[in-house]
């Protein structure tokens, strides 16, 4: 089994931007030390609690300190910019690291419309564009448009030996699809929607059709996980991000509280807020370094996947990174 990480640079209390950008390197430095096959960054807008919003200047940074683990972007939001530009910053990224560098794209909005309208400069895009601007994205990085398409003739450069891998990120059977037809890896998000997963994984498979891109399915399912040397160890972490998805479902200020605030907290949870905090558990794997080893390899099973990305958003950073090292040590 391969093991990557997925980081969303989340602030903790306390914490500046600065400083939860600074744990980024740092993660990334001690999860190529563990072992780990990729180290991916996400892309977010107008929040308060995560600190990306630029991938591929994050991606430069951290493949600028470490030496051999992949680095990707988990994923940059398409729809709101131009193919052509998106492959020109890959194969950039492809020119100073080579054979070093994922592409990986979503069909998010980016946040509010607000938002949105903010990063396309108020031009109005459908998101129900995401297919034909993967396919122009992959014409782009591969020079193989079809020739009666408009831009035919414009190369992205620079022109470099290695073409980044691209792959899809979703949520569904659609956006599996997606990837499927265009012959892209797969990338599906557990830790947002677990109850499509099997459905979507056996879509992308069945359906999967050789490209430039890849000539065999690719997937990577990506996943909550909290490891700790005890299960109350874990589940104290754990809450903090029990509570930071909370608020996050709720719009609420998104930045990672401690245990302690957590606890000083739990009597004005509603009924529905620990429904919530219930339901969100099953997007997560939280326990012992066995318990998880357990349930990854059941999942494993069920996804038919031989590559897990996880994703830790608690509070404690030395937690964080003991957490990594725990499921390293069992798994890798």
């Amino acid at each position: 089994m391969k093991l990557s990480v997925l980081d969303q640079s989340p602030i903790s209390m306390g914490e500046t931007s600065e400083a939860a950008l600074q744990h980024t390197l740092e993660l990334a430095k001690w999860t190529e030390e563990l072992g780990y096959h990729r180290y991916w960054v996400a892309e977010h807008h107008n929040t308060n609690g995560l600190s990306i919003s630029a991938p591929e200047i994050v991606m430069t940074r951290i493949a600028s300190v470490t030496s051999r683990i992949r680095v990707g972007s988990g994923g940059i939001l398409l729809p709101q910019y131009s193919a052509y530009k998106v492959a020109e910053i890959g194969k950039t990224l492809a020119a100073f690291f080579p054979d070093r560098i994922d592409l990986g794209i979503g069909n998010s909005p980016g946040g509010s419309p607000q938002t949105r309208a903010a990063l396309t400069d108020n031009q109005n895009r459908s998101l129900a564009e995401f297919p034909r601007q993967a396919a122009d994205l992959q014409g782009f990085l591969h020079n193989s448009l079809p020739r009666d398409h408009d831009f035919r003739l414009v190369k992205a450069t620079p022109r470099v030996n290695q073409v980044p891998p691209l792959w899809i990120l979703g949520l569904s059977a659609r956006s599996a699809n997606y990837a499927a037809e265009l012959g892209t890896g797969f990338i599906f998000g557990h830790f947002i929607n677990p109850e499509k997963g099997v459905k979507a994984l056996q879509t992308y498979r069945e359906n999967f059709t050789p490209s430039v891109s890849m000539e065999n399915p690719q997937s990577i399912v990506c996943i909550f996980i909290v490891c700790a040397e005890t299960e109350e160890e874990a589940e104290e972490h754990a809450l903090t991000q029990d509570k930071w998805l909370l608020n996050v479902s709720k719009g609420l200020g998104t930045k990672v509280t401690s245990s302690e605030a957590v606890h000083r907290d739990m009597d004005k949870l509603s009924a529905e807020d620990r429904e919530i905090i219930q339901k969100n558990r099953e997007r997560c794997i939280i326990g012992t370094p066995e318990t998880v080893k357990q349930q990854l390899l059941e999942l494993q099973e069920k996804y038919q996947t031989d590559e897990f990305m996880v994703i830790n958003n608690t509070f404690d950073f030395e937690a964080k990174k003991k957490s990594y090292r725990l499921l390293a040590e069992a798994m890798l």
